[in-house]
């Protein structure tokens, strides 16, 4: 998956996979959590959906995973923006469609989550994100899912030495 000449694939090729992955992510988180508002209720008994493994439980999260820094909203809200105008800033230089691919889960995520913050209660920049599928020590939504498979995949490329992008000629 990685261009053969270690050249960039160009922004229109970039965009070609990673618009549509972001967008897949983000419109799924969106209309995951407006089924967990509509089907589901802050405080009662978490719903089965794997037997005890996997539940269904509607929590407003004001801070990352396992509700760390949940006084730090805005702080979170602002790393999302940076990791959302970073890798759209870099997508003219990718030379893998793999780390494409992946970063496209990445910025999905973050938009899902980023959106929850800028647009939800108690309001800008501080909005609490909705999570609702419950694995026993955390709770977390599909934006989550997103981010976690990306970091793996970033991992996975990273160790079989898969280039993300154009590295700038050396004098």
């Amino acid at each position: 998956m990685t261009s053969t000449t270690g050249k960039a694939l160009g922004l229109r090729t970039a965009l070609l996979y990673l618009v549509p992955v972001a967008v897949v992510v983000f419109v799924l988180d969106q209309l995951s959590k407006v089924w967990a508002e509509k089907s589901l209720e802050v405080g009662e008994a978490a719903k089965p959906f794997i037997g005890s493994l996997i539940q269904f439980r509607l929590i407003y999260n004001p801070g990352a995973a396992l509700s760390m820094a949940s006084g730090m909203t805005w702080i979170l809200t602002a790393i999302s923006l940076a990791v959302v105008v970073f890798i759209v800033a870099m997508a003219n230089r990718f030379v893998s469609k793999g780390w494409v691919l992946t970063l496209g889960l990445l910025l999905g995520g973050a938009l899902g989550n980023l959106y929850d913050r800028l647009f939800r209660d108690p309001g800008f920049p501080q909005g609490h994100v909705v999570d609702f599928i419950d694995y026993g020590p955390f709770v977390g939504n599909v934006a989550d899912i997103a981010i976690v498979a990306a970091a793996i995949l970033i991992g996975i490329l990273t160790l079989r030495g898969v280039p993300a992008f154009e590295e700038s000629e050396r004098a």
